[in-house]
């Protein structure tokens, strides 16, 4: 992550990794580790901010290798047991789970889960069960303001927003900011308000589908439709919900909030046939997600749900806000175990005082 030194990163994680320090910390229970997905073959990247999320396919086998040989990879119905004090795990546990649902969790990812004889916990929106090829519309947004070499302003009257940008980088953080404005809204004011962008940014209607049918771009981008969903489920793996949209809960009216937990939940269980027990909240950071959203998710039904900070072993763990460590594809093998140990966590919380959603707002 970038709140890494060169120091712990190149030096410090890898000589604790060599003397077997950081296998040897665990807490009183799993580790929950987060993926977004395995880099597709022929995709070519586009942005560090929009990609980074994403590990190659010979990291993720390190990592699950490295996983085998030290740790233990439970099943998502073992750690469900668990949950209910059915089951007692064994020492250094750890629980697999990846988000989004992008077409290539099943055509790169799982063929390497299946390789290691490995079951993930995979959350799933509602997009996927749309009928028609979509992309996550934050994602949508991010490339269409990437899209214009140009520097542009934008003039959006109807949420009462006045902005530009430039660089690459104030590209990145204006989508951030658009982020919060577009997931309070409901979603055909959405649409309008991503269509408004769209024609103000001059991109012709058809702009979006490179990203949807071309075969180098679609398995980055698209999200898996419900006969893929299926598949994936038919595959041996666990299906759990990321709401109806990906929004940010804590920019929603309690009863839209409630739609996305609930309606998210129902919807799945009716495609994949069996109820659908955990929750990632979208997003994943402390601030993005509010008490009443926890309520809500137990209310709705959920055994559990995840945040997507603060992971490792030793994290202090709430069923409604069970912290995971992000896997990110810039991720040394040794910095990864420094993460999943806890090390990492306990090293930010006495030396560093960013805000959570600063260190987690790029891991969408």
């Amino acid at each position: 992550m970038r709140f890494v030194s060169p120091l712990l990163k190149h030096v410090v994680f890898p000589g604790l990794a060599r003397t077997g320090y950081l296998n040897r910390h665990s807490g009183s229970g799993p580790a929950i580790l987060t993926y977004h997905g395995v880099w597709p073959r022929k995709y070519g990247g586009i942005d560090s901010n929009l990609d980074g999320s994403l590990v190659t396919a010979e990291a993720f086998r390190r990592q699950l290798a490295l996983l085998r040989e030290r740790y233990h990879v439970i099943s998502p119905a073992q750690f469900l047991q668990w949950q209910k004090n059915e089951l007692e795990l064994p020492p250094r546990s750890v629980l697999l789970t990846c988000d989004d649902g992008l077409v290539n969790t099943l055509s790169e990812m799982l063929p390497i889960l299946h390789e290691f004889k490995m079951e993930c916990l995979f959350f799933i929106t509602g997009s996927s069960l749309s009928g028609t090829p979509v992309m996550l519309w934050h994602e949508e947004l991010h490339l269409m303001l990437l899209s214009p070499a140009r520097p542009f302003k934008l003039n959006l009257d109807e949420v009462g927003l006045r902005c530009a940008a430039g660089t690459a980088k104030q590209k990145s953080d204006l989508c951030w900011r658009l982020v919060k404005v577009l997931s309070g809204l409901e979603p055909q004011a959405r649409r309008r308000l991503l269509n408004q962008i769209r024609w103000q940014l001059r991109l012709p209607q058809e702009w979006i589908s490179k990203y949807l049918d071309d075969p180098s771009y679609s398995s980055r981008f698209r999200v898996l439709d419900k006969q893929q969903l299926r598949d994936l489920h038919s595959a041996g793996m666990t299906i759990g919900s990321h709401t109806l949209s990906h929004s940010l809960l804590s920019h929603l009216p309690a009863e839209s909030a409630w739609k996305e937990i609930s309606e998210g939940r129902t919807h799945l269980a009716q495609a994949v046939g069996e109820p659908i027990w955990a929750l990632a909240y979208p997003f994943g950071y402390p601030s993005s997600i509010a008490q009443r959203d926890q309520r809500m998710a137990e209310q709705a039904g959920f055994a559990c749900a995840f945040v997507n900070a603060g992971g490792g072993f030793g994290a202090r763990a709430r069923r409604f806000a069970l912290p995971r460590v992000h896997v990110s594809g810039a991720m040394s093998l040794a910095e990864f175990e420094a993460h999943l140990s806890g090390l990492y966590s306990a090293l930010r919380r006495r030396f560093w005082r960013e805000t959570s959603e600063d260190a987690t707002e790029s891991t969408a």
